[in-house]
């Protein structure tokens, strides 16, 4: 069965914040164009007709919104993406599924609405402590969002909606580790994925952007979690963890469950307003740029040259990945994120460290959990 994951932008890299660390602000402005707006009809109705022209009876496609902030291009929008979807579903049997990271801030009932009617997994950006997030994620004018963005998350308490707390893990939230999961027990997070804080595209040192994580920090910062996912997971009370998910996919399962995790990039489609796609979000520039879904196919994309030299483009191996037991599964990881969290220009590896450390109690954690022991 056939499954695409289709990433749209709806607002492109518009956004109602200025976080200090935003990966996507960056890229846009390496571009001719740093923002293409709000995508329009027309643009919406063709990639829709062309990706649809790539399925067949059985299936299934994921459209994710992100941006920028999708909240920007209005319910409206939305609502017309869904219809002009449901006429394609009269034609084709295909599983249809909806994703979409929000920063929150404009979030309200008919939002909710939105999420309910169409079964939507929602991302919510918030990060830990007020102090931290409001250093980090503020508003157009310079001010502090925690309280805005716990109020979203309130409303899709209140309205039953799935979703999960994705969290930029920076140098500050990598020191203590303890608050971050005080954090997740107040507020009774279920599900939570922490997205390692990326230096500038053009910069080899782990630590050349502000608050970018390093591998120690990230070994560090998960080492100690696991404890207390450990013992909260031992008394009853099972909290997603996607590191935690992903690597016990990968190193015990053997199944890959997050993309460059097995040091192979999957064929992305992140589209941009004006349908221009790239094969993945942090590679969203010009150069990279394999076409236009307004024009193309996926499969036409996916062919395409540049995508190619993208899937076979991968970093020099470290000389520490020649000599580590982990290297045949890991592959070297993923190559965006290989000075945060891999080898890359440092002399350790975080993720050889924490798996050293960690990934024999998480595989019986795993064993225990599936036969019911815990």
């Amino acid at each position: 069965m056939k499954h695409i994951y289709v990433l749209i932008k709806p607002a492109s890299s518009l956004c109602n914040m200025r976080c200090s660390y935003c990966f996507y602000s960056d890229l846009s402005t390496r571009r001719a164009c740093a923002s293409f707006g709000i995508m329009d009809g027309e643009t919406r109705r063709r990639i829709i007709g062309n990706i649809f022209a790539c399925l067949e009876d059985g299936n299934e496609i994921t459209f994710a919104f992100q941006g920028g902030e999708p909240t920007l291009a209005g319910t409206a929008w939305f609502d017309d993406f869904a219809e002009l979807v449901s006429c394609c579903l009269r034609e084709r049997n295909v599983a249809v599924h909806y994703a979409f990271q929000t920063n929150g801030l404009l979030l309200d009932d008919a939002w909710c609405r939105f999420f309910k009617d169409h079964n939507v997994l929602v991302g919510l950006s918030l990060d830990g402590s007020p102090g931290i997030h409001d250093r980090n994620r503020v508003d157009t004018a310079g001010g502090g969002t925690y309280q805005r963005v716990l109020k979203g998350k309130e409303l899709l308490d209140t309205h039953h909606i799935e979703y999960n707390i994705l969290c930029v893990l920076s140098s500050d939230i990598a020191r203590d580790p303890d608050r971050m999961w005080r954090f997740i027990i107040r507020e009774m997070i279920q599900y939570i994925q922490f997205i390692p804080c990326l230096p500038r595209l053009d910069e080899n040192g782990a630590a050349a952007a502000h608050n970018a994580l390093r591998p120690a920090m990230f070994a560090s910062f998960y080492s100690l979690l696991f404890r207390s996912w450990a013992r909260e997971l031992e008394s009853g009370h099972y909290v997603s963890v996607k590191f935690f998910d992903d690597v016990i996919n990968l190193f015990v399962r053997g199944i890959t469950s997050a993309c460059g995790i097995s040091g192979q990039c999957g064929a992305q489609y992140v589209v941009e307003a004006d349908g221009s796609v790239y094969p993945c979000d942090f590679y969203a520039i010009d150069e990279y740029c394999t076409g236009n879904l307004m024009e193309k196919t996926p499969r036409e994309l996916f062919d395409s040259e540049k995508m190619q030299l993208f899937l076979r483009e991968k970093p020099p191996v470290s000389k520490l990945c020649n000599a580590c037991p982990y290297y045949r599964a890991c592959g070297g990881g993923c190559k965006r994120m290989r000075n945060v969290m891999y080898s890359g220009v440092s002399e350790i590896c975080g993720l050889k460290i924490f798996l050293d450390k960690c990934l024999l109690p998480l595989g019986d954690i795993a064993s225990r959990f599936m036969a019911g022991k815990i």
